[in-house]
């Protein structure tokens, strides 16, 4: 029982630590609060897929009063919850691998930014391009000018199974 409860909190400890990575991305002005319209691409970044239903009621738990800003204290909570009930159902490893690595058809390991964005403003749930500059200024390796999706999955995949 006592070691459960021990794997239960290193799992929301090492979930807090996660979630607060893909926040503090977008908290550019280093104030544990981010701007509501990156929510979207942070839960994605989480490897959660909530469709834009769900989306819009996450957002309405963890705004604050209307502002268009959401505070690191309201989102963690709610993030933390939505990981461990599997909400959003997220995507193996596995799977985000295998569609990287059809988009790299050369195999190089990488992709480069103007690929990625070609790939995600054109198929399935489109981004928009201010969604897209957000993304790439955090996942883009600044001396290479690539995204390096292996470390980008081993980053933000979330094992859930306790």
């Amino acid at each position: 029982m006592a070691a459960h409860r021990q794997n239960a909190e290193a799992m929301a400890s090492d979930l807090h630590k996660k979630i607060k990575v893909a926040f503090e991305a977008f908290d550019y002005e280093g104030n544990n609060t981010v701007d509501v319209r990156e929510i979207g691409t942070i839960i994605f970044f989480l490897g959660c897929f909530p469709c834009q239903a769900d989306l819009h009621d996450f957002i309405a738990q963890v705004e604050e009063d209307h502002t268009g800003y959401i505070h690191l204290g309201k989102f963690l909570p709610v993030m933390t919850t939505v990981l461990l009930e599997n909400k959003f159902p997220p995507i193996s490893e596995e799977k985000f691998l295998q569609a990287f690595e059809v988009l790299d058809k050369e195999k190089k390991g990488y992709l480069e930014p103007e690929e990625l964005t070609k790939y995600m403003m054109q198929e399935g749930e489109v981004f928009t391009q201010e969604e897209m500059d957000e993304m790439l200024t955090a996942l883009t390796d600044q001396k290479n000018n690539v995204v390096y999706y292996k470390d980008l999955v081993d980053q933000l995949i979330i094992d859930c199974d306790i």
